[in-house]
């Protein structure tokens, strides 16, 4: 009884798109369109949210305005990298709509801007749904979500919820590095009544805080609070200068730094134990990051697994220091818990897989993940639950 009602309600979802979809074919293809016509399948698709409009794996861009050239931008071309990706638009004969055809996977989740004249970039004004992404909070992109693509509720405030406290901007003056740093505090609801704890400590700490980014206590309060985490501490390092937020130095910082990995070691490691209950030994200690954060919480467990048993690795960029390769493979015999991620479209999918071959012959557990995205916050979000129920479950 129950597939039944699921089929009546779904068969009218096919038909209504492909209605939208045959429509949308005709007038690309009518050469006397009138002007009311124009308006009123653009004022319907608007009302009905559908640019762009999808059809299964099939996914017409649309705008409407006046211009001389109109491109799509995102993570399906590289944000322009990639070249051999058709990403401009053609223009609707007697009319001011662009369009683009396109074919993705039917559960991706990309990032995307319209590229105007070749220098206005703009969301996509039809789209409401958006994505942040960008160093030190950066700003929107227009978010295409393909139809298998799902929201991970773990991400989603939920209001019955218990929320941890966030202790913001700590500051420790760093002998290692030579200049000030600041961290935020994650501490689970009610923490003193667990004793000691799990810690996480997370690189490009400002952005998995930044709740349009990776919004990473809301998945802590839903997952403890749902029991699929121990309850643990999290301490977000930030990268940016103190004094001038503006200055990022991750560049610096996460390219497989010894200075880095010393401050940690001997600076801010124990002054978080001083401070709070966290656990001291190595199996419950993770080091967790995205891109160069990803290469630095491989650089950090494999050269100290005495710290660092447990690793979280977001679409790492292996590619900017190979000789984590040889790092890895010339301690194959370490006993850690790695978690890695990683987006098929234009993310790091060939050097993490690379990589995930020599977990695969180390002595290390380990999961690893793909997924229909690319280099971005809606990607990492996404998948930070299991990242922390792969190192933290209970």
């Amino acid at each position: 009884m129950k597939s039944l009602h699921l089929l009546i309600i779904f068969l009218p979802l096919i038909s209504y798109s492909q209605s939208k979809w045959d429509e949308a074919n005709t007038i690309i293809h009518t050469k006397n369109l009138q002007t009311d016509q124009v308006n009123n399948w653009w004022i319907d698709l608007n009302k009905s949210n559908s640019i762009p409009l999808i059809q299964n794996d099939s996914v017409l861009f649309l705008y409407r305005g006046n211009a001389t050239t109109v491109e799509w931008m995102g993570d399906f071309n590289g944000w322009g990298y990639v070249k051999d990706f058709a990403n401009k638009g053609r223009k609707i004969i007697n009319t001011d709509v662009w369009y683009l055809k396109c074919k993705f996977p039917t559960d991706a989740r990309l990032d995307y801007k319209i590229l105007i004249d070749g220098n206005n970039w703009i969301i996509d004004p039809a789209n409401k749904f958006q994505q942040w992404s960008g160093v030190g909070g950066g700003s929107p992109n227009s978010e295409l979500r393909m139809p298998l693509w799902n929201e991970d509720v773990a991400t989603v405030t939920q209001a019955n919820v218990p929320k941890g406290e966030l202790i913001g901007d700590a500051l420790i003056i760093s002998k290692s590095l030579g200049y000030q740093v600041t961290y935020s505090v994650y501490l689970s609801h009610n923490y003193k009544q667990f004793g000691p704890m799990a810690v996480v400590y997370v690189t490009d700490g400002y952005e998995y805080l930044h709740p349009q980014l990776g919004n990473m206590t809301t998945t802590l309060d839903n997952l403890i609070h749902s029991q699929k985490i121990q309850p643990v501490i999290a301490v977000f390092v930030d990268n940016r200068e103190p004094v001038n937020r503006a200055n990022n130095r991750r560049m610096n910082e996460l390219a497989m730094n010894s200075k880095y990995l010393d401050f940690f070691a001997n600076e801010l490691i124990p002054a978080i134990q001083a401070q709070y209950p966290v656990k001291a030994e190595a199996k419950s200690r993770a080091i967790i990051g995205t891109s160069m954060g990803g290469l630095t919480a491989t650089y950090f467990a494999f050269t100290r697994p005495d710290l660092f048993g447990l690793a979280g690795i977001q679409s790492p960029a292996f590619y900017t220091r190979p000789q984590i390769y040889n790092l890895c493979e010339g301690n194959a015999d370490v006993q850690l818990k790695i978690s890695m991620t990683t987006g098929l479209i234009n993310d790091t999918s060939t050097d993490s897989r690379k990589m995930s071959e020599i977990l695969k012959a180390s002595s290390c557990v380990y999961q690893y993940r793909e997924v229909n995205e690319g280099h971005s916050w809606g990607n990492w979000r996404r998948l930070i639950d299991d990242i922390l129920i792969d190192l933290l479950g209970k």
